[in-house]
């Protein structure tokens, strides 16, 4: 009969199963990783701009959208039911991403949040792709979003600038 230190070090063993070798503990330990420091890097920038979610928030929407798809794949989903999963992940975040937009009463701001939740939206597409073993593709990803997020912001401040400069009577050339 077994005794009660051996039940539970047997026990202990058999809920760590996953981590049966040292290739599987790295595997899932780079893809959280990752996942995590990309949701750091663009959680930053919103957060050093002023933007409510900064980086907890965006780190937790990576790691958890890696977390969700990868323990489907881990337990032996097919194809099929990862998409599933995808499918409701994506809603889920639309979800969280919805309580980030605010109608101003200002009539100048009209509609807030909407960068702030296509930011969060793409955090998880990058969690995602961590999660399915496409850290390159959520690397490019996270460098397209900081130049949208960076530069864009200044184009068009440099338009606004140039606009502004024009006579009252004339408008800028149409493409």
């Amino acid at each position: 009969m077994e005794n009660a230190i051996d039940t539970l070090i047997r026990m202990i063993g058999q809920e760590f199963t996953g981590l049966d070798d040292l290739d599987a503990a790295l595997r899932i330990t780079i893809r959280l990783v990752t996942a995590g420091l990309l949701g750091f890097v663009l959680g930053y920038e919103r957060e050093s701009h002023g933007k409510d979610a900064g980086v907890r928030t965006h780190m937790l929407v990576a790691l958890g959208s890696a977390v969700f798809v990868m323990l489907p794949a881990e337990i032996g989903l097919d194809s099929a039911g990862i998409s599933r999963v995808i499918q409701g992940l994506v809603a889920g975040v639309g979800f969280l991403c919805a309580g980030t937009i605010l109608k101003s009463r200002d009539a100048r701001h009209g509609i807030e949040g909407l960068t702030t939740a296509a930011g969060l939206w793409l955090t998880s597409a990058i969690g995602i792709a961590c999660g399915l073993g496409r850290e390159v593709t959520a690397i490019i990803s996270t460098l397209l979003a900081l130049l949208v997020l960076g530069l864009l912001p200044r184009l068009m401040h440099v338009r606004t600038q140039r606009e502004s400069r024009l006579p009252a009577d004339s408008t800028p050339d149409a493409d």
